[in-house]
């Protein structure tokens, strides 16, 4: 490495600067690693008067760690799974790690593995995605952590860090029911999905704790369209829910959208809507929308923590983290002359 001289300067020169071994230098570059604040200090004083980096790939060899993570990412157009992404690529960065992001879906994950591989990532994250039972093995098999966050997935080579889905989706029943409403419809999301199948349950199990009967349910497969055409055809019914419980925000955006443009209804008013995830543009207030909060926070800290153990070489066997989820009252279900708006625990 060539310092600001044009010279090679070495760990071992900045060593000798600072006045520390060379180890203490690896230390001060390494995420996790045990050195004091002040001999830190030091060494990245001695490394800036000298115009040294340390040469990632090359430690690499050595620690067999290259504090690279990859994230394979879909359903971008969500602003749920894009905010989850920048939360988790910052974290990712303050804990001294480097994300490779690779963008796909749900068809074309086992490749990005592949890819993702040959670029030795110490560990492998993904938002919305599925992976093969083979390709789980495979990497697993190399003694790096696959974490899926936000869905449950059955390989025993998984972490899974979901919020819980199911209590979340009952607080909405509560919440809908505490109102008044007895005519409450469902708009579920992908068939395959355990957070729609959660939250469809957990929609289930409360409706017939609180003595009601669904007054519909259609599978809106989490997309702006598959809301809108759920929207339509529940509200196109004989009778007028008084309320739609949707398994995301994207679809209640357009469950919302459909009920003032196309049947000329009143939020909250004549139908109240809720969705599930409380998203950024939940809080707007052309919607102001009910909606769960994931902890998407909590979940993101566990995960880079999960990381950084196994960077540490202290690996921890996979499971499955549950954090617990929130209900955020807004307008789309409480008349703001009520003054109801405000977060219930789930």
């Amino acid at each position: 490495m060539k310092g600001k001289s044009g010279s090679q300067v070495r760990s071992l020169d900045v060593a000798r600067l600072a006045g520390v071994s060379r180890s203490a230098v690896s230390r001060a570059y390494t995420p996790g690693a045990y050195i004091s604040d002040e001999t830190r200090a030091r060494v990245l004083h001695a490394a800036e008067t000298l115009g040294y980096s340390p040469n990632a790939m090359a430690r690499s060899l050595i620690t067999r760690r290259t504090g690279i993570v990859g994230v394979v990412s879909t359903d971008l157009d969500n602003p749920f799974y894009a905010a989850l992404l920048q939360k988790l690529g910052t974290a990712l960065q303050k804990a001294g790690l480097a994300p490779l992001v690779l963008f796909g879906d749900e068809n074309s994950t086992d490749h990005h593995i592949t890819q993702m591989m040959s670029y030795r990532v110490d560990a492998l994250v993904m938002t919305n995605a599925t992976l093969s039972s083979r390709m789980a093995v495979r990497f697993a098999a190399q003694d790096k952590p696959i974490i899926a966050i936000n869905r449950l997935m059955a390989q025993d080579e998984i972490t899974s860090i979901t919020c819980d889905n199911r209590s979340g989706m009952q607080s909405v029943v509560d919440h809908l029911a505490d109102l008044g409403c007895r005519r409450i419809a469902f708009v579920a999301g992908h068939p395959d999905s355990s957070s729609s199948r959660d939250r469809e349950d957990g929609f289930l199990r409360q409706m017939a704790a609180r003595g009601l009967s669904p007054a519909g349910i259609v599978t809106g497969h989490y997309t702006h369209d598959g809301g809108a055409a759920a929207a339509r055809q529940i509200l196109g019914g004989d009778t007028l829910p008084d309320a739609i419980a949707c398994a995301n925000d994207m679809m209640a955006f357009a469950v919302m959208d459909v009920a003032r443009k196309e049947f000329g209804l009143r939020i909250p008013r004549q139908v109240k809507v809720t969705g599930f995830d409380n998203s950024g543009l939940a809080d707007w207030s052309s919607h102001a929308l009910t909606s769960v909060d994931q902890n998407v926070d909590e979940m993101i800290a566990l995960a880079v923590e999960h990381i950084g153990a196994a960077v540490r070489l202290e690996p921890r066997a996979p499971h499955h983290i549950e954090v617990p989820a929130r209900l955020v009252i807004r307008a789309s279900s409480v008349d703001q002359a009520q003054g109801g708006e405000g977060d219930v625990p789930c």
